[in-house]
């Protein structure tokens, strides 16, 4: 009897200090994989640490989509493979996925974004079912994929309303999934079925383009040489100001974004010319320092400066503009905050060359357009 109890004693014993060497294996495997990073750095290690995560436990799961959280998109990558192959190896053998841990890591707002998508995936995966209870909860989620499901199943619902002749339900369900919506095709979409209830929608005010500008110009360009070449408007905003342009004196004028796209148009007030440049300014008073992202978008060559620093450029003509092309993280100050716009025009003169113009919004990282006391 001694030595039988001895006996259940180690196994005890043994069976604790391998779960805890489990446990070892596994924060190790997710350091090494976190310590991936540029130009194949740590990659021979995490290929090796990648199996022992990969052989884990599915009750690892919520840990290793922890591990996700600040971790850079290399790192991403390898930790989403583990959780693929843990997940599609348990089911495959009829285990069971953590789903009432998944379902709370969802819940987190804290977590990584794709993280908690992928465990959201997981558990609809498994039961389809969970997929409206989740997504009620998230119209205002600070994940841009679990939002967007989100808003879909309200447009689906309306959709639904409408064909049965719910119009006004049908209409407030849009409105509900208008104000959560922040990816373009939806905003459109809804748009267009609130239009067709009657009820249009004030697209500009929607994206928040900055609307009131003074622009400048045409200054020379020739053989793309306007992109480098420092004029005035770099060096100081002065808009009472005269300058030598390419046909003559120029001057600040006052110009007014058009359409529902936010359109900045040079060639109204500068004419439709070839091989020039234009400047573009505007202010925003901000009520604190806060982080923003200026969203630009635009088929010619341009650069963008705020309170006088050069925040990013891009030498690139007539491809196809589309909202937000351009992401720019800046920090705003408290007060007046002013943006300067540059865009270059090439020698091309076919039809569909002779667009001279930008679009610009300042949204927070989700897209969510930010307001000013003053523009």
């Amino acid at each position: 009897m001694k030595n039988f109890l001895l006996f259940l004693l180690f196994a005890a014993c043994s069976d604790g200090f391998a779960g805890a060497v489990r446990a070892a294996t596994i924060n190790s495997a997710l350091a090494d994989l976190r310590a991936v990073g540029l130009e194949g750095s740590g990659n021979a290690k995490a290929s090796t640490s990648w199996k022992d995560l990969a052989a884990a436990d599915a009750k690892a799961l919520p840990k290793i989509l922890s591990a996700m959280d600040g971790a850079n998109d290399l790192a991403l990558n390898w930790l989403r493979s583990a959780v693929d192959s843990i997940a599609a190896r348990t089911l495959k053998n009829g285990g069971k996925l953590p789903i009432a841990a998944l379902e709370k890591f969802i819940h987190d707002t804290k977590h990584n974004p794709r993280a908690r998508r992928l465990a959201y995936e997981l558990v609809t995966g498994v039961n389809p079912d969970a997929a409206p209870k989740l997504l009620s909860k998230m119209l205002d989620d600070p994940s841009t994929e679990l939002r967007r499901d989100a808003v879909q199943r309200v447009m689906d619902e309306a959709g639904r309303l409408s064909k049965a002749g719910r119009n006004t339900d049908a209409t407030g369900s849009y409105e509900t999934a208008l104000r959560s919506a922040r990816d373009v095709d939806q905003i459109d979409g809804i748009a267009k079925e609130l239009k067709a209830l009657g009820m249009p929608v004030d697209l500009p005010k929607v994206f928040g383009w900055l609307t009131q500008w003074k622009v400048i110009g045409p200054f020379d360009s020739t053989s793309g040489a306007g992109f480098e070449k420092v004029y005035p408007p770099e060096e100081r905003i002065d808009f009472k100001a005269e300058f030598d342009g390419k046909k003559g004196m120029v001057r600040w004028q006052e110009v007014a974004a058009k359409g529902d796209y936010g359109i900045v148009d040079f060639n109204k007030p500068c004419g439709e010319l070839k091989e020039v440049a234009g400047y573009a300014s505007t202010e925003v008073n901000s009520d604190k320092a806060r982080p923003v992202e200026l969203r630009m978008g635009c088929e010619n060559a341009w650069k963008v400066w705020l309170n006088g620093k050069l925040i990013f450029g891009h030498e690139e003509y007539h491809r196809m503009t589309e909202i937000d092309q351009y992401r720019m993280p800046v920090e705003l100050k408290p007060g007046s905050n002013t943006i300067l716009v540059k865009v270059c025009q090439n020698q091309q003169v076919e039809d569909w060359t002779k667009a001279w113009e930008f679009q610009l919004r300042i949204t927070d990282a989700l897209g969510t357009p930010v307001t000013f006391a003053k523009h």
